[in-house]
């Protein structure tokens, strides 16, 4: 069972407090007007909560075709039909992907790092193009202080190293979720591991080798203005991140679902990266239910682009309304 309450997400104090008096505080959003190098991308995205600034990355978006058991427990044609029903192509899926930078207490922190760019060059650029906008929202990779990490897929760690397997970010402290490092180091873990999550442990060892992390516990701060929460299911360590500012908050929730036209509407359905689907799906229920009670701004990893919205009750699921109030 999913063990995480409200008690545990506002961990602190001050937290609790805050939440209490918040209400609602709908985000403020502004399109960044940086100006990349020639041939750049400018896939970036800025907002505020409170005195910290949050730059939305976009890394990039795959196109491919429906796997047999991309939802393992419907049907292909059933789970075809709710992509079509969001005008992609027929038998196609889309995927988009967005890490988050933040700038709260003097320091810069990355949260996730996309596909890298080993798979900008794989992709002729449909993805692994975090360090690119980056780049043209003007934020030096080796100015990075801390990298925050979700979970242990490979589209959130694998640019933490260059194409030629360098480390990418030289100056950054890498912090990880403990629970998902002992599992994704050991081998033996293997068994306890779905068929598409098993090819994970050779990656995970191929990224990490020769960085240093340090492994953090949920329910603690884990940067200026950041907590992290569990919610496992998707992996066994997987977490998601609330980060306050004064009264307002926002939590960014990595994979706590995938394409939310699909998988919001139908938390019940399980993506086959979902390592154990039963949890994931209560995850989903009780992390949104959540989310809703507080009027929390959800800042989601495969949301289309700039990923940030709110949720809202539909039906037996849920859905987004993305924040479109640019000022």
């Amino acid at each position: 069972m999913t063990q995480f309450t409200r008690r545990d997400v506002f961990a602190t104090a001050a937290g609790a407090a805050a939440t209490a008096a918040a209400g609602f505080n709908p985000l403020t959003l502004a399109s960044a007007n940086a100006q990349g190098v020639a041939g750049s991308t400018t896939g970036v995205y800025r907002y505020k909560l409170g005195d910290i600034e949050l730059i939305q990355v976009l890394d990039g978006a795959r196109t491919f075709p429906m796997p047999d058991k991309f939802v393992a427990n419907v049907d292909k044609e059933q789970a075809a039909a709710a992509f079509e029903g969001l005008y992609m192509p027929k038998g196609q899926v889309t995927i988009s992907f967005s890490p988050l930078i933040v700038k709260s207490g003097g320091k810069t922190i990355a949260i996730d790092t996309g596909n890298g760019l080993g798979a900008f060059a794989a992709t002729k650029g449909a993805v692994g193009n975090t360090r690119a906008n980056m780049q043209a929202a003007g934020i030096d990779v080796k100015a990075v202080d801390i990298v925050l990490i979700s979970h242990f897929h490979g589209d959130h760690i694998n640019g933490l190293k260059n194409a030629d397997g360098t480390p990418a970010y030289t100056s950054a402290e890498i912090k990880v979720p403990e629970a998902e490092q002992k599992f994704w180091t050991d081998e033996s873990n293997q068994s306890k591991a779905n068929g598409a999550n098993k090819g994970n442990f050779a990656n995970v060892k191929k990224v990490f080798d020769g960085l240093k992390t340090t492994p953090f516990e949920v329910g603690k701060e884990v940067a200026p203005g950041i907590t992290a929460i569990a919610t496992p299911g998707h992996t066994p360590g997987h977490v998601s991140f609330i980060i306050s500012s004064g009264s307002k908050k926002l939590v960014v929730q990595g994979d706590v679902t995938n394409q939310p036209g699909v998988f919001m509407r139908n938390p019940n359905w399980h993506l086959v990266f979902d390592n154990d689907g039963a949890m994931a799906e209560a995850t989903r229920r009780k992390f949104y239910d959540m989310a809703m009670a507080e009027k929390m701004p959800v800042v989601g990893y495969h949301f289309p682009f700039p990923a940030a919205g709110y949720v809202e009750k539909d039906g037996n699921g849920y859905r987004l309304i993305q924040v479109h109030a640019l000022t």
